[in-house]
């Protein structure tokens, strides 16, 4: 979708607009969401972040989904002046930035060079969403002069409801809920949201989280991402997080039936030198962790907005080799 014909769905008589899920664990849904709570959300994450009229936002993310659209839709509500760049991997764009929203792979491609490198540092506001965030790029992130921010919240919630501080002396890795959000667990320890500004009822998602007596939170890994071995359980998330400062080499964790355990570990990745990816994996992690099959793909299998394709790594897991 391009601007124009997304300003002119804005602006038509219907009280909704048409959004699509990111596809990280199935197929994208469709969603048909009210634009009184989209103007709710912008007015909300402007005012968290003090931004005013005028202010100069970069739109450099698609707007086939939430994030993009969100983008315009502050611009709109809050009086942003939006700066239009084409919507890849490595964002270019000149002069001044107040605002901007990128995923982690735009970030970590713009720190490649030092030239876009200083213009990232030159953004005031960054916000960080559509997927993890290393510990690698934590900490590139972290000295940044500006503020910084990893975002939490999902289509449904219409963007963020809770950000947390990567840049600066305040940078955690536990999320602030927004003035309004109510936060909950079920017995599983799923987090539930309760956003009335954004959302029309408790939503339950299906995100691990722990939460802190302050109403923080940090989120441990997706339920559907749990691995049971042999009785053991063991969250996907939580291995690829011990792995990442150890494997340079793209990879993904994922599972698979096993007669003998219920399922097994299974690791993806692009790298052709298994004997070395698991000696690292026999180092770094625990012994019921450890993969059991590995795979070597061209390419790890990805979202359009960048997120690990579980559903389909879980597929070319059937072809990975024991050892």
């Amino acid at each position: 979708m391009d601007l124009e014909t997304f300003l002119a769905e804005w602006h038509n008589d219907s009280p909704t607009v048409l959004v699509h899920t990111s596809g990280s664990t199935g197929m994208p849904k469709p969603m048909l969401v009210e634009k009184r709570r989209m103007e709710a959300s912008a007015r909300i994450t402007c005012g968290f972040l003090g931004l005013k009229a005028g202010d100069t936002a970069l739109l450099c993310m698609s707007l086939d989904y939430i994030a993009g659209k969100m983008m315009v839709v502050r611009a709109l509500t809050c009086g942003l002046q939006l700066k239009v760049v084409e919507p890849c991997g490595c964002p270019l764009w000149e002069g001044h930035v107040d605002f901007a929203a990128m995923v982690p792979m735009q970030v970590y491609n713009l720190l490649q060079t030092e030239d876009c490198r200083r213009r990232l540092m030159a953004v005031r506001h960054l916000i960080i969403g559509g997927g993890a965030i290393d510990e690698a790029l934590a900490s590139a992130l972290v000295d940044f002069p500006n503020q910084v921010w990893s975002t939490y919240g999902m289509t449904e919630t219409l963007s963020h409801i809770a950000l947390r501080r990567l840049s600066g002396p305040d940078a955690s890795e536990w999320y602030m809920p927004f003035e309004g959000v109510t936060l909950s667990q079920t017995d599983e320890g799923c987090l539930v949201i309760d956003a009335p500004a954004v959302h029309d009822g408790p939503l339950v998602t299906n995100d691990i989280a722990e939460m802190h007596d302050d109403g923080c939170f940090r989120i441990l890994g997706r339920k559907d991402n749990v691995i049971c071995s042999g009785g053991i359980k063991i969250q996907i998330e939580e291995v690829e997080r011990l792995l990442h400062p150890h494997l340079s080499v793209p990879f993904l964790i994922t599972k698979r039936a096993d007669e003998k355990f219920g399922e097994q570990v299974v690791l993806l990745t692009e790298s052709e030198d298994m004997d070395v990816i698991r000696n690292i994996c026999q180092r770094v992690l625990p012994k019921y962790w450890q993969p059991r099959a590995f795979l070597h793909v061209d390419s790890l299998p990805l979202t359009e907005t960048g997120k690990p394709a579980r559903k389909e790594a879980e597929s070319l897991a059937a072809f990975a080799v024991e050892v």
